[in-house]
């Protein structure tokens, strides 16, 4: 690989020929994402002083790698290595679990239920269940993304009871046996993809939970779908991006981690051996575009947003942090 001495990347310079222009906003993605594992590490070395950066003090920001960030390390502990291993029984309580995206949820439904399984699968006790919250004002869907309702398909008044028979029609049409049979990671979104509600951001971020089972065994390393904040994030990271795709740039970026954390001095600290994957380097893009927004008001983006609005608030309750058996991987 062709290197560099280490020094900032000069504003629209092409990145190593290949037609990306940087801003110097480039530079602040390999400078957070460093900062950010930092914290990581000094957190799980109880040290009393996590950073010194008074955006990251102030802001709530996700993990360098996803899969340290606490919803998916309760998925991988509590949802999917802590049932039997029925396949259509792993996949529906990761679609319950994935399609609220929030523990307070999967938690109150498990506290009423005793346990979430398929094969006592009753729609009107979860709806019951789930109205009940919602008549009380509690929140049962995270704000991470946007989910359409599916009504035009189901029929049903609420939102939750959308996604409850979809997840039901999912289960049904073996969904789970056609995951295990998929060769890559992109046929197995494809397959996410065919139903309602289900749109393409989504679908990646669903079958990369999958993939954290037993159900498949992807190379994250094979696919990657760029989200609207990614999108946000490159366009604010390069002025020019020529006739690569953002799915091209994501992968680019991942490729040259280790050229780019060494051209700017930075001995970013990975996981053992396990170096950020596509998913990881696209949710980078994302945080980064939220961080610039302080770091760098400058650069607006396409959205115009100029605040992050979730301060950061400590956790009370400690995560014991587990992984997928397959990496056999422990910190």
């Amino acid at each position: 690989m062709l290197l560099m001495e280490r020094r900032n990347i000069k504003k629209d310079s092409d990145v190593l020929g290949i037609g990306l222009k940087p801003t110097i906003v480039f530079d602040t993605y390999w400078k957070f994402a460093f900062e950010r594992q930092n914290i990581f590490f000094n957190r799980l070395q109880n040290k009393p002083t996590l950073t010194n950066d008074v955006i990251l003090k102030e802001y709530k920001f996700t993990n360098a790698y996803r899969v340290l960030d606490r919803v998916s390390q309760y998925l991988i502990s509590n949802v999917i290595y802590s049932c039997d291993n029925d396949p259509r029984n792993i996949l529906f309580r990761i679609l319950v679990y994935k399609v609220f995206n929030k523990i307070e949820t999967w938690d109150y439904l498990e506290s009423e239920l005793c346990q979430i399984s398929y094969q006592s699968f009753d729609f009107d006790k979860y709806d019951k269940i789930l109205t009940k919250l919602l008549d009380n004002k509690v929140s049962i869907y995270s704000a991470a993304y946007i989910m359409a309702s599916a009504k035009s398909k189901y029929g049903q008044g609420r939102k939750h009871q959308n996604h409850l028979l979809m997840i039901k029609e999912m289960i049904e049409d073996g969904l789970a046996e056609k995951l295990m049979r998929s060769k890559n990671m992109k046929e197995g979104y494809e397959l996410l993809l065919r139903y309602p509600s289900i749109g393409t951001f989504l679908a990646y971020q669903l079958i990369t939970d999958v993939n954290y089972s037993e159900l498949t065994n992807y190379n994250e390393m094979e696919f990657v779908k760029a989200g609207p904040g990614a999108i946000e994030g490159i366009q604010k990271c390069f002025s020019d991006i020529g006739d690569k795709s953002y799915e091209d740039v994501i992968k680019y970026v991942t490729n040259t981690q280790e050229y780019h954390f060494e051209r700017l001095g930075l001995n970013f600290r990975y996981l053992n051996e396990r170096k950020l994957q596509l998913i990881d380097c696209q949710n980078i893009f994302c945080e980064v575009a939220k961080y610039s927004r302080v770091a760098h008001p400058e650069f607006s983006g396409l959205n115009g947003r100029r605040r992050i609005k979730q301060k950061y608030k400590p956790k009370s309750k400690e995560i014991q942090y587990c992984f997928p058996n397959k990496w056999n991987l422990d910190i």
